[in-house]
């Protein structure tokens, strides 16, 4: 099954190089791994829980628990509960991002990193060959074997930075 890319994904570019992201195929859709999930480990498959998943895979943008039982209106008890269950099922990956817990897809999509706007909190989504390469090449040297990885670069977006009045040498840069 083919990952549908957001819109946006391909504006990361840079100086001709493409930092979009690619896709990844995988056997089955989010909503039938989350119940294979469920069912192994002896947990009901509620409505609840069905339509969080179901909610989730249709959209691509990251958010924060708060901000998905507001848009279902459900309990945020609930929420948190099925949000656990999905990142241990693979489906979603849990982000640290300043005091900020923030969910994004993990299932069907391929590695990537984030630019973190400490300004206005945009993250622009980014892959890279070359990070690929020294991930794998440093591994190697330590005979080290990848599972996973996150890279968080923290900064200050163009629209920020070209709507401050009185911005700082440093931020220009």
């Amino acid at each position: 099954m083919p990952v549908r890319q957001p819109p946006g994904y391909n504006d990361h570019m840079a100086a001709g190089t493409d930092f979009s992201l690619g896709t990844v195929e995988v056997a089955l859709t989010p909503q039938a791994r989350f119940e294979e999930y469920l069912r192994a480990r002896g947990k009901k498959i509620t409505q609840s829980r069905l339509r969080i998943v179901e909610h989730v895979s249709r959209q691509h943008d990251h958010f924060d628990a708060d901000k998905l039982a507001g848009e279902l209106k459900a309990s945020k008890a609930t929420v948190y509960r099925a949000l656990g269950d999905m990142v241990a099922a693979g489906l979603l990956r849990q982000m640290e991002i300043g005091r900020r817990k923030v969910y994004e897809h993990d299932y069907g999509y391929p590695q990537h990193e984030h630019l973190h706007c400490t300004a206005c909190d945009k993250l622009i989504e980014f892959s890279s060959a070359d990070l690929m390469q020294i991930r794998d090449a440093v591994s190697r040297q330590h005979q080290f074997r990848p599972q996973s990885h996150t890279l968080i670069i923290s900064g200050i977006c163009a629209d920020c930075r070209s709507g401050r009045s009185k911005s700082r040498h440093q931020d220009r840069v």
